[in-house]
């Protein structure tokens, strides 16, 4: 079951945005995007939770990226492998913390570089994640205009906001509406 889908904003380029109230790892999408922070350690929220269900290849593989790269910055994005998970890939995106300055800018970077992420690899559909919303504590007025920003622009096919909690999803239609 790939959840319920709450609202829908026909995007350029004959693309659709679909706010999805669901499980982000039953989503019917090339790739998900993962909330991730700049280690790549995937233990906690939502990194947690894909990180568990794709298995260990998936963190030795981010891992291996930090040696070799070390910490990716704020607005940034890396693919790894998706492991277990029925994906082509997972997206980390970068996504910047309550109190850095500039916070809605930087997650709508982040954002439009796990996109540009999935359409160099020839991916259509997308997943993510309320990135930045969560253990981040970016305020979800912030965040709800950046996800909004992010997708007008991402040349995708299909983009699937994947949402849980009622207090982000109110933020998103409200801004939606506005």
């Amino acid at each position: 079951m790939s959840g319920r889908v709450l609202a829908e904003l026909k995007l350029p380029c004959a693309g659709l945005f679909e706010v999805v109230q669901g499980d982000l790892l039953a989503q019917p999408v090339d790739a998900i995007v993962n909330a991730a922070n700049g280690h790549l350690a995937h233990g906690g929220g939502v990194a947690g939770i894909i990180s568990r269900a794709a298995g260990p290849a998936l963190q030795e593989e981010s891992d291996r990226i930090v040696r070799e790269r070390g910490p990716l910055p704020t607005g940034s994005a890396v693919v790894t492998g998706a492991g277990a998970l029925p994906f082509k890939g997972v997206i980390h995106a970068v996504g910047p913390r309550q109190g850095e300055g500039d916070e809605e800018a930087k997650l709508v970077q982040a954002l439009g570089a796990a996109f540009a992420c999935a359409r160099e690899r020839g991916w259509s559909s997308v997943a993510f994640p309320a990135v930045s919303a969560g253990i981040f504590s970016v305020p979800l007025d912030i965040c709800a205009r950046a996800y909004l920003v992010s997708v007008r622009t991402a040349q995708l096919c299909k983009l699937r906001l994947c949402l849980r909690d009622q207090p982000v999803i109110d933020a998103v239609l409200k801004e939606l509406k506005s």
